[in-house]
């Protein structure tokens, strides 16, 4: 926009009607093409916080080409005489009205408006225009010296106007107002009448507000993710075994087992899940052996796993066979507020009689490898935990072998399979298996085997291997 037009300059010729055409054109070929693409990025909509964001921007950026459309052809129609009775409406959902002008002179006090102020403005078009010093009669209260101050900027300091402010139309209607102008100087350099293009600024700020608004939520949603993370890596840290590496007992007397674990996160970037591991030598020489899993992510399901190995560990402590202690998991469980669904398997190994006895709640058995072959051992009855109220668990025993090894884990393990499926392919390791000289050899070639694969859940992996 030009500064300081002088008061005999000519008045700009409006360009050529084919040059505006070929805009307008671009535009709805530019329109078509953004609407072409939200509609393949939307699929289904979601009510997550990036989804609304886009879905924000998409439509703020359609309802600004459509705008311009609008623009172009008014800039190629020219503009509605004052006198027009009803200025044909901005299209539904527009953020912008039809761009209204207005000229004020200030030797005659004579005020010029289009058609199109009258509309922006909510005034009767046979009214006559509002004076400078009557203008503000239509701006709210806390406006008024912001756009006082534009004008005077103008008339004084020949300064341009670009700024915007709040007008109140009838019925308690409250709209934006963007307004640009320019001082018109006589020959003197003098300030001889001031003009100023406005449009309606509302529907784009609200779409803006939107945008701003959504993008904030994501952040401070992504910035809540991060801190549940973090919280629940430090609890998990602080409280849950380390998720990989040999698991170091405080040993009371020879070392019976030879132990190693490893925690195999997903392939995506997820909150810390419900898999877990554990295990705990008791007080009369024995060990516990546990792998289960609970639903659900993030601190919720850490603090809930801290109960649950907290639980096990002590009722274990307390002399409570596997069976029982099932039994009493389901319990606890079924009793709480929000019960962690979810499957177990305990193991007590005793080393007197290498004798392993376990009970499982709809989780995987556990794998014994022998020889350089390998097998699952025979199931007792189990349920899901937290499923049945009083449910009643069987135990199982298995005799053990100096050199054996015994393999727990929970379902994810194997990408892509579970059940028999997973444990086929388990035991087809168990030539390799036969090879290793350490429990954290056998550990690290399940994870070479399996671990690189994607993943969509974290899974746990515990070897066992009999020393004595």
């Amino acid at each position: 926009m030009p500064s300081h037009l002088s008061a005999d300059r000519p008045a700009a010729q409006p360009p050529g009607r084919g040059s505006v055409d070929a805009l307008i054109s671009q535009t709805r070929r530019l329109k078509g093409d953004v609407d072409a693409v939200r509609r393949d990025a939307a699929g289904e909509e979601s009510d997550h916080p990036r989804e609304r964001w886009q879905r924000a921007l998409y439509d703020l950026a359609l309802h600004q080409l459509s705008d311009l459309d609008e623009h172009l052809a008014q800039l190629r129609d020219g503009p509605l005489p004052t006198e027009a009775p009803e200025p044909p409406a901005p299209s539904q959902g527009s953020l912008l009205s039809r761009v209204g002008s207005a000229e004020w002179n200030l030797l005659t006090d004579e005020a010029s408006w289009s058609g199109e102020l009258y509309q922006i403005l909510g005034r009767d078009p046979a009214a006559p225009p509002l004076t400078l010093d009557e203008l503000p009669s239509l701006v709210v209260d806390e406006d008024r010296p912001k756009l006082t101050a534009m004008v005077t900027d103008c008339l004084v300091d020949a300064r341009p106007i670009d700024g915007e402010f709040r007008i109140a139309r009838r019925g308690d209607d409250v709209r934006t107002v963007h307004m640009m102008g320019e001082p018109v100087l006589d020959a003197d350099g003098s300030t001889a009448s001031m003009w100023a293009v406005l449009r309606d600024v509302s529907e784009l700020r609200r779409s803006q507000r939107v945008v701003s608004e959504t993008r904030d939520s994501l952040h401070h949603r992504q910035a809540a993710a991060r801190s549940e993370q973090r919280l629940a890596a430090e609890l998990q840290e602080a409280v849950l075994p380390p998720w990989r590496g040999s698991l170091r007992l405080p040993h009371r007397g020879p070392r019976t087992l030879d132990l190693a674990s490893r925690r195999l996160p997903a392939s995506a970037h997820t909150m810390i899940g419900g898999d877990w591991y554990d295990a705990l030598e008791l007080t009369d020489g024995e060990t516990l052996l546990s792998v289960g899993d609970l639903t659900g992510q993030g601190v919720g399901v850490t603090s809930n796993m801290t109960m649950l190995l907290g639980a096990v560990r002590g009722m274990a402590m307390a002399g409570a066979q596997p069976g029982q202690v099932m039994a009493w998991l389901n319990q606890l469980l079924d009793a709480t507020v929000q019960p962690a669904l979810g499957s177990a398997v305990c193991c007590r190994y005793r080393p007197a009689t290498r004798t392993l006895v376990w009970a499982q709640a709809g989780h995987p058995a556990p794998l014994l490898f022998r020889d350089g072959t390998g097998r699952v051992l025979n199931a007792p009855d189990g349920v899901l935990l937290g499923a049945t109220s009083g449910a009643v668990y069987g135990q199982a025993e298995e005799t053990l072998q100096t050199g054996d090894l015994l393999l727990l884990h929970t379902d994810g393990l194997v990408p892509g399979h579970t059940g028999s499926a997973a444990a086929n392919l388990l035991l087809g390791l168990a030539p390799r298996l036969a090879g290793d000289r350490t429990a954290e050899d056998c550990v690290r070639t399940v994870v070479e085997e399996f671990g690189a694969s994607e993943r969509e859940d974290n899974a746990c992996v515990l070897v066992a291997r009999v020393m004595s």
